[in-house]
């Protein structure tokens, strides 16, 4: 299900993807809070269609203004234990993990996702990027459906 928001100028892009944050200060009193605010907070968006008939309107938060893009929940790729890991499962993720240096790290911390939180698997990848897991956890990487909480 798309939905139309406002992002920055800079990322309006179909294709762009961006894991809303929610509301921050300089959009006090705004008048287009309405037409900004309407996403569901840390979820992962990605922009289906940047309205070309729309203008860039005035932000207080982004230096080159805003525009009217439509956007969707967008798949999470991560790293979710390989026992019954399969497509159509629902998985978690294994939970935080302090070795930022691997190249694993943003798979088995992706941001748009919680450890607290199951996900349906829509796809499995395969192995995930790293040699070896430094906690010993048996990982698989696979994408995870995109959910608007």
């Amino acid at each position: 299900m798309t939905t139309v928001t406002l992002v920055g100028t800079r990322l309006a892009e179909a294709g762009a993807e961006f894991v809303y944050r929610g509301e921050a200060n300089g959009c006090a009193g705004c008048p287009y809070r309405d037409q900004c605010l309407n996403l569901t907070t840390g979820t992962r968006y990605r922009i289906t269609t940047v309205r070309e008939s729309g203008q860039t309107l005035d932000c207080a938060m982004h230096q080159d203004g805003v525009r009217a893009v439509e956007v969707e929940p967008a798949p999470i790729k991560a790293n979710v234990p390989s026992k019954g890991a399969y497509a159509g499962s629902k998985a978690s993720l294994m939970g935080p993990c302090p070795h930022t240096e691997c190249p694993s790290h943003p798979y088995c911390e992706p941001a748009g996702a919680d450890f607290d939180e199951e996900y349906r698997i829509d796809e499995i990848i395969g192995d995930p990027p790293h040699d070896y897991c430094m906690l010993d956890r048996d990982l698989t990487l696979v994408k995870l459906e995109g959910d608007d909480k």
